[in-house]
């Protein structure tokens, strides 16, 4: 049986992991650690989101710092703000019994001054999003051209955002003799664009979950149901659910807000997350649903990029997502950890189609809900 000692960790990050219950290293964190805190290989891990990521590119990072140089060493890209401060907020707490490392996370939405005066102060690792970071670098107020580590988190997301330009882009300011570890659920082109332009023809790959990224520890069900119906076949899986926390997807702003006041109007406990809402709305709504004040949340693809919620029982596609991806990204919310989670979708008689689509794309089933 793995331990993260015998995996090279050092005795002091294994105390601040200690202290966080996080014991016995997942399957991701046995298979890569090993590779990254060897050779200063390129490496591509495919694995869905909820598998412990963080902790598998976190540590070997940490590894590699050296406290006493005060220059940005390592640089980490991901798609969203709530990643990035996941990111920065768990690598901290790993080093709570090293020699300090200082770690910076800097993103959009928030006080571009605020983020420039911090990275003022010595910073060892930068967690970005591309569009940010790209901000910065205009402005000439961060320094990456000594990150000889550059870790992609959760890279088809951010494709999937928009930030292919920004990406290519920012690796024209970082040494040319680098490492890049890239994470990603699944690879599509682009992503394999980015693997053949930055990556060297020896990356390391693995492959956690053979079936295009979608978590084993997740079933996947469907409830046939009219267009007119979804609306009451929705409530009625709520309410016999009523003690289960999970989040309901639409495909549009608008279709998230209206589902919301329709289930607000039948008494759930529910709120909204989409692209239209403020930084500080938004904050505040996931701040309740982290916190368990909130047993539903309504998101729009975009939106939810990127969120890291503990203990989702379900996640219900109301509407049936555009892209194959969206899908995995979708599911990958519930069933983390190794937990178990339901991944169910309200599917018309011409959503069908779409549904037979996925499953053959996915290489998985959608039975019946029972």
């Amino acid at each position: 049986m793995a331990t993260f000692s015998k995996l090279g960790i050092s005795k002091d990050l294994i105390k601040g992991l200690n202290e966080l219950n996080i014991v016995q290293p997942s399957e991701i964190q046995e298979l890569a650690i090993p590779i990254l805190m060897g050779q200063n290989t390129d490496f591509i891990g495919q694995a869905q989101t909820g598998t412990g990521k963080t902790a598998a590119f976190g540590l070997p990072l940490l590894e590699k710092i050296n406290h006493k140089r005060p220059e940005v060493q390592g640089l980490i890209i991901a798609p969203t703000r709530e990643l990035c401060q996941q990111i920065a907020k768990q690598l901290f707490k790993f080093t709570k019994y090293t020699e300090k490392i200082f770690i910076e996370s800097v993103y959009g939405g928030a006080d571009m001054q605020v983020q420039i005066q911090r990275l003022k102060r010595p910073t060892h690792i930068i967690v970005a999003t591309p569009g940010r970071l790209m901000d910065l670098i205009k402005k000439k107020v961060v320094d990456i051209s000594q990150a000889r580590y550059v870790v992609l988190d959760e890279a088809d997301e951010m494709l999937s955002m928009g930030f292919k330009q920004d990406i290519h882009t920012i690796f024209d300011f970082v040494p040319k003799e680098k490492t890049v570890w890239l994470f990603s659920a699944t690879v599509p082109e682009g992503i394999r664009e980015i693997i053949n332009k930055f990556l060297r023809s020896d990356a390391q790959q693995i492959q956690l979950n053979r079936n295009a990224g979608i978590n084993a520890n997740i079933r996947h069900e469907y409830m046939s149901c009219s267009s007119k119906d979804k609306l009451q076949e929705l409530t009625h899986f709520l309410s016999y659910n009523k003690d289960a926390r999970g989040m309901i997807f639409c495909q549009t702003k608008q279709a998230a807000r209206t589902l919301t006041k329709q289930l607000l109007a039948k008494n759930f406990d529910v709120d909204v997350i989409e692209g239209d809402m403020g930084q500080r709305d938004r904050d505040k709504v996931m701040r309740k649903f982290k916190g368990e004040k909130l047993d539903l949340l309504v998101a729009t693809d975009i939106a939810a990029r990127g969120i890291d919620v503990q203990g989702l029982s379900f996640v219900l596609h109301y509407q049936l997502p555009q892209q194959t991806e969206y899908y995995t990204h979708r599911s990958g919310r519930t069933g983390r950890a190794g937990e178990k989670g339901n991944s169910i979708l309200f599917v018309s008689e011409r959503e069908k189609r779409t549904m037979h689509e996925l499953e053959k794309s996915l290489k998985i089933k959608i039975n019946p809900l029972n």
